[in-house]
């Protein structure tokens, strides 16, 4: 192991300053800092019906984005090792989970997520790890996934505000800008712009036969502008996710989102030349609302298809 410069949290006392042992193979591919920002630290796994529990952490929040080249390291492998030399900084773990015990997909989008291509993470593959330290107030999250080739960990650490720091009014008007800063928008329009700045993009315009997963007849922009992205981008690989709303039993409704989602890749496959191996077909059902289901207009805004990006090797 080689000492990195890995700096998580910008303590009071410099000498107090946090950090964590990397292998030699590890590059650090992004860094964002905020003076002054909140942190939402999960403790507990995503349930249906409810949201994930968090945890609220301020000061200053420091999020990188690291890769490790290594070919079977799992994400359970690269959190270990990290998860120690936390512990033994004096941070006690309050959550600690693989994907799918805590919440998989849904899990996965209620966390701060830093952007491919510094950040990846499998929808079911990954580990999430929170841990704040009692003597400082700090607090630290460590996100780890792969794919094949390459692994992935996202650090955000939170260091409390000095006492002589911001005051109140400069404090608060930090934190409501770095809150609406602190995850990516989804831009309107571009489903290329989508997928690079936020890692998903919702084709809106898409028909499907009432009942049934046959993608209609016509011309779908969004997927003209999503087969143009991936043609320029052949390294790209992309999960189609089928959604439904809440009508009718969660089997079926999987079933008719995954059949969805498949029909979108094979006329992507068919009619626009997209390589299968760019194209995943999944479905989630009813599990992932946008809106209320109590409306018909709810209901018809989760009827959808999203592309997730999944990797960008």
């Amino acid at each position: 192991m080689t000492r990195l410069a890995a700096l998580l949290a910008v303590l009071a006392a410099p000498a107090a300053a946090v950090t964590l042992d990397f292998p030699a193979n590890a590059e650090m591919k992004a860094e964002v800092t905020t003076p002054f920002a909140a942190h939402r630290l999960a403790t507990g796994p995503w349930r249906e019906g409810e949201t994930v529990p968090t945890q609220r952490a301020e000061g200053a929040v420091t999020r990188q984005a690291w890769r490790i080249d290594a070919t079977g390291l799992t994400p359970l492998q690269m959190i270990a090792p990290l998860r120690e030399q936390l512990t033994e900084d004096g941070f006690l773990v309050i959550y600690d989970c693989a994907g799918p015990d805590c919440g998989g997909f849904d899990f996965r989008f209620a966390i701060e997520v830093m952007p491919p291509p510094a950040m990846y993470v499998d929808l079911l593959d990954y580990h999430y790890l929170a841990a704040i330290r009692g003597s400082d107030g700090s607090a630290v999250s460590l996100v780890a996934s792969r794919t094949a080739q390459t692994g992935f960990v996202q650090i955000t650490a939170v260091s409390p505000p000095e006492a002589e720091g911001l005051d109140a009014g400069a404090r608060g008007q930090a934190a409501r800008a770095a809150g609406a800063a602190s995850l990516p928008d989804m831009p309107e329009g571009d489903v290329a712009v989508q997928l690079e700045t936020a890692g998903r993009a919702i084709l809106p315009d898409l028909v499907f036969d009432t009942g049934s997963s046959t993608l209609g007849e016509g011309d779908f922009p969004s997927l003209q502008a999503l087969a143009d992205y991936l043609t320029a981008n052949p390294s790209r690989v992309v999960a189609l996710v089928g959604h439904t709303d809440s009508v009718g039993g969660l089997d079926v409704n999987i079933g008719l989102s995954k059949r969805r989602a498949a029909s979108v890749r094979e006329r992507l496959v068919s009619q626009f030349g997209i390589p299968r191996r760019q194209l995943q077909a999944e479905g989630m059902g009813y599990l992932s609302p946008l809106a209320t289901n109590l409306t018909e207009e709810g209901r018809e805004m989760n009827r959808r298809v999203e592309v997730i990006m999944v990797s960008t090797e």
